[in-house]
C-alpha cells in the first residue's frame, strides 16, 4: 500500500511526458525534431513546374494540361512561369497557344482561338509569320477542330505535329512544336472524343504533359 502513492506519481510522470511528445510531433514542435521525422512521412521533391526531375542543362522545363471538357481551362507552365491558365485569364474554347523564344524561353506571346464560332483566320495570322527556332505550346479545350482546314493543319504539321491531321470535333490535345523543326515532335498526345471511352459525357479525359525541351542554339 505504501508504494501506490509514488506509483500514482510515476504513471502521472509517464503519461505527461508521452502526451508532451505526442502533441510536440502533431503539432510541429521543434523540441523533438528527430523524433518527428521518424513519424513524418519525406515529400518528394518538386522541380520546375512540379517536374519529379530536374532537366538537364540547356533545357526547358515545361508542363501542360488540356482544358477538361467545358469546365476546366487548361495550362501551359515553362520554367516555373505560369503562362496561360484559367486564373491568368488568358485561356478560352478552342486552341491555346503560347509562342516561345527558343533560345532564352520568353514568352513571346499567348492568345486562345475559338475553333467553334470563332475566325480561323485569325489563327492563320498568328502562326504563318513565326521565325525560325519559335517554340509552339499548344493546348486544346472545349473543341480545337471544327473551324480548322487544310492549312491550318498543314502549318501544325511542319511545326512538328503528327496528330493534327486525325484532329475532330472535341477531341483533348496537347502539343509542342517548333518553326524549322526537321522531324516529327517527341512532346504530343492526343485522345479521340469517343462516347465509348469518354471520361466526361460529350468529352475524353484532360490529357497531361511534361518534359525537358532542348533550347534552340544561339545563332552564330
Amino acid at each position: 500500500m505504501r508504494l501506490a502513492g509514488p506509483l500514482r506519481i510515476v504513471a502521472l510522470v509517464i503519461t505527461v511526458t508521452v502526451t508532451w511528445i505526442v502533441v510536440s510531433i502533431l503539432l510541429g514542435g521543434l523540441g523533438f525534431p528527430r523524433i518527428q521525422q521518424l513519424f513524418t512521412k519525406p515529400r518528394a521533391r518538386k522541380y520546375k513546374c512540379g517536374l519529379p526531375q530536374p532537366c538537364p542543362e540547356e533545357h526547358l522545363a515545361f508542363r501542360m494540361v488540356s482544358g477538361a471538357a467545358n469546365v476546366i481551362g487548361p495550362k501551359i507552365c515553362l520554367e516555373d512561369r505560369m503562362l496561360m491558365s484559367s486564373v491568368k485569364d488568358n485561356v478560352g474554347r478552342g486552341l491555346n497557344i503560347a509562342l516561345v523564344n527558343g533560345v532564352n524561353g520568353d514568352l513571346i506571346e499567348a492568345r486562345a482561338f475559338d475553333m467553334w464560332a470563332g475566325d480561323v483566320n485569325d489563327l492563320l495570322k498568328f502562326i504563318r509569320p513565326l521565325h525560325e527556332g519559335t517554340l509552339v505550346f499548344v493546348a486544346s479545350y472545349d473543341d480545337p477542330a471544327t473551324k480548322m482546314n487544310e492549312e491550318t493543319r498543314k502549318l501544325f504539321s511542319d511545326l512538328g505535329s503528327k496528330n493534327v491531321k486525325d484532329l475532330a470535333f472535341r477531341d483533348s490535345w496537347v502539343f509542342v512544336g517548333a518553326k524549322g523543326v526537321q522531324n516529327k515532335s517527341p512532346f504530343e498526345q492526343h485522345m479521340k472524343n469517343s462516347k465509348h471511352t469518354n471520361k466526361y459525357e460529350g468529352w475524353p479525359e484532360a490529357l497531361e504533359m511534361e518534359g525537358c525541351i532542348p533550347r534552340r542554339p544561339t545563332a552564330s
